[in-house]
C-alpha cells in the first residue's frame, strides 16, 4: 500500500490526525478516543451515533480498543519522522551534499568524493555521520573513545586504559561490546515475542470461555423455562435469578483476566519496540550509553514471568447442579426432569399445504401462513379445511413432552392450538375450538385472549402484551400449556383433558392480511 494510502486509512476522521489510542464502536469504525468520548457527550440528550456512518446506539457503545490499529499507527509515525529526518551535509562541500561518514579526529563529516581523499591514518577514526562529536571523545583525554570497560560499563578512550582510572580493566573495542550487548537484546526480544504470542492465545481462549459461557446459560433458562408449566413464576424466582448471577460472575472474573492481559500485551509490545529500536542501530557508542542507561529496565524485563491464572468455575457447572441448588426446596422434580431429558423441541414442525384453505397462502418453507382475502383456487381434497381459514401441521405427538414457539401478526385475529386428525373439515364444526377435538387459544382484534374447546369459549384475564407464545405438550400427562414470551414470561392457560389420537398443531387466521409464523 502507498504511504500515502495508508496515512488516509490512519486518519481519524473526526480530528484528521493520525490515530491516538483508536476505538472501534460496534459498527465497526473507529476514531481516537478522546475524539470519541467529545461526541459522545454532545450525544447524551439526544441517543448516540457513530460519527461516520451515522448508526444508532439505544445506549452508549462500548469502546473497544484496538491493540492493532493503535501498533501500525505508532509504526507508521515513526517511520514517518525519520523519513522527514534532515541529513548532515558534508562539512567540505559549497552546497548542500548529504554526508556518508563522519572523522571524529578533524571532526568533520564527508560525503562520498571527499571521503576518498580523505586521510586514512588510525587516528582518523570514522564513524555514521553525526553532529553530536562532544560525547564520541574522552571528556578526561580529549581522545577518541575506542573501547568498552566491562567492569565500569562505560566508552573509554586509550589513555584511559593504559594510564587512566581504567588501567588494568577488562576492556573491549567498541564493536565487540556492542555487539554482545545486542545478542543478549536478541535473546531477550525472541522471550518477549513468545510471551506475548502465549498471551494473545490466552485472550482468545478467555474470549472462547466467555462465549461458550454465554452459550452454556443461554441453554439452561430454556431448559427450565420448558419444564417449569404452571410454576414458571417460582421456578423463575428460584432459578433464573441463581443462574444470572452465576452468568454475571463468571463473565466479570473473564473480562478482568483480558482487560489484565491486554495490559500486558501492550507493555510487552513497548518493551519490544524499544528493543528493536536498540538492535537497529549501527552507532556502537550511542547503542551503549542507551544499554547503560536503561539496561536495568531490559534485565527486568527478561525475568518477567507470567502471574498465575485466575481459576475461573468450569461453564459446566452451570446445569443440573446448579438449578438443583435453586430449587431444592421445592421443585425437586424439575432436576429429575432434566437428567431424563424427556421434553423435545419440536423443531422439524411444519405446515400440511394440503390441509391450508383456500383463504391462506403458505410460504415456500412450510414455516409462515397468511390470509390474503384471494381465493387461491387449490385443489379440492378430503383433507383440506373449506369453510375456515385453518391449517394442520404435517406431524404429530403421540406421546412424551414437546414444546414450540409461533408469532402473529399484531394486528388481526388468530388462533393456534392442537387438534385430532379427524377433525372435520367442513361445516360449523370444523371450526378450531367448535368441536371436542381440537384446544385452541384465540387472540382476539382487541388484544383480549379467550381459550376454546368443544364449543366452550372462556376469556383469560390476561391481555396480550406481545404476540410470541410457546406451546407446550405433555401428552401422557394430558396437559397442554400456553406461555406468553414476553418479560417476564407469563403462564395464559393449561388444558387438561386424557387425549385418544394422535394431535396436530393447528393455526387459524380470521382478518385479511393477518400472518402467523411457527
Amino acid at each position: 500500500m502507498e504511504s500515502a494510502d495508508l496515512e488516509d486509512e490512519l486518519t481519524c476522521c473526526i480530528c484528521l490526525g493520525i490515530y491516538t489510542d483508536p476505538v472501534t464502536l460496534p459498527c465497526g469504525h473507529s476514531f481516537c478516543r478522546a475524539c470519541t468520548d467529545a461526541v459522545m457527550g454532545t450525544q447524551e440528550t439526544r441517543g448516540y451515533s457513530c460519527p461516520e456512518c451515522r448508526e444508532m446506539f439505544e445506549t452508549k457503545p462500548e469502546l473497544k480498543r484496538n491493540l492493532r490499529l493503535n501498533n501500525i499507527a505508532q509504526s507508521f509515525q515513526s517511520a514517518h519522522q525519520e523519513n522527514k529526518r534532515i541529513a548532515i551535509p558534508c562539512t567540505y562541500c559549497d552546497y548542500p551534499v548529504p554526508a556518508v561518514k563522519t572523522c571524529l579526529h578533524c571532526e568533520a563529516s564527508l560525503c562520498d568524493k571527499h571521503l576518498k581523499k580523505h586521510n586514512k591514518s588510525e587516528e582518523h577514526v570514522l564513524t555514521e555521520p553525526t553532529t553530536s562529536l562532544e560525547n564520541r571523545k574522552c571528556s578526561v583525554h580529549k581522545k577518541v573513545l575506542e573501547y568498552y570497560c566491562c567492569e565500569d560499563a562505560a566508552c573509554i578512550c586509550v589513555s584511559c586504559s593504559l594510564t587512566g582510572e581504567h588501567r588494568g580493566h577488562q576492556v573491549e573495542t567498541l564493536n565487540e561490546a556492542s555487539e554482545k550487548k545486542k545478542e543478549t537484546l536478541r535473546n531477550i526480544l525472541q522471550k518477549l515475542t513468545s510471551q506475548r504470542e502465549e498471551a494473545e492465545k490466552r485472550v482468545q481462549s478467555l474470549e472462547e470461555l466467555r462465549r461458550q459461557v454465554k452459550a452454556k446459560t443461554a441453554r439452561v433458562p430454556e431448559r427450565v423455562i420448558d419444564l417449569t408449566r404452571d410454576s414458571i413464576e417460582l421456578l423463575e424466582d428460584r432459578s433464573l435469578s441463581e443462574i444470572s448471577r452465576q452468568e454475571e460472575q463468571v463473565s466479570l472474573q473473564v473480562s478482568d483476566l483480558i482487560q489484565k492481559q491486554e495490559i500486558k500485551n501492550e507493555e510487552l509490545s513497548k518493551k519490544m519496540g524499544d528493543l528493536e529500536e536498540l538492535c537497529t542501530m549501527t552507532d556502537p557508542v550511542i547503542f551503549l550509553q542507551g544499554w547503560k542507561t536503561n539496561r536495568a529496565d531490559y534485565c527486568d524485563a527478561q525475568e518477567d514471568r507470567e502471574k498465575p491464572d485466575i481459576k475461573v468455575r468450569d461453564v459446566g457447572d452451570l446445569d443440573v447442579g446448579l438449578i438443583s441448588e435453586a430449587s431444592n426446596s421445592g421443585l425437586p422434580w424439575i432436576v429429575t426432569e432434566l437428567k431424563r431429558g424427556h421434553v423435545m423441541k419440536a423443531s422439524d414442525m411444519f405446515l400440511d399445504i394440503n390441509t391450508a384453505s383456500n383463504e391462506v397462502s403458505v410460504s415456500d418453507d412450510l414455516k409462515t401462513f397468511f390470509r390474503s382475502g384471494i381465493n387461491q383456487r387449490l385443489r379440492e381434497t378430503p383433507k383440506r379445511f373449506k369453510d375456515y381459514a385453518q391449517v394442520l401441521s404435517s406431524s404429530s405427538f403421540s406421546s412424551g413432552q414437546h414444546y414450540w414457539e409461533v408469532e402473529g401478526s399484531v394486528s388481526g385475529e388468530w388462533e393456534v392450538g392442537m387438534a385430532y386428525l379427524s377433525i372435520a373439515r367442513r361445516g360449523g364444526l370444523s371450526g378450531i375450538g367448535n368441536n371436542n377435538k381440537s384446544w385452541v387459544l384465540w387472540k382476539w382484534f382487541n388484544n383480549q385472549y379467550y381459550v376454546t374447546h368443544n364449543s366452550t369459549r372462556i376469556q383469560l384475564t390476561h391481555t396480550s402484551s406481545c404476540c410470541r407464545l410457546r406451546i407446550f405438550l405433555d401428552y401422557e400427562a394430558g396437559r397442554l400449556s400456553f406461555y406468553e414470551l414476553c418479560d417476564p414470561i407469563r403462564h395464559l392457560h393449561t388444558f387438561t383433558a386424557a387425549f385418544t389420537e394422535p394431535l396436530h398443531a393447528v393455526f387459524g387466521i380470521y382478518k385479511d392480511n393477518s400472518w402467523m409464523k411457527i
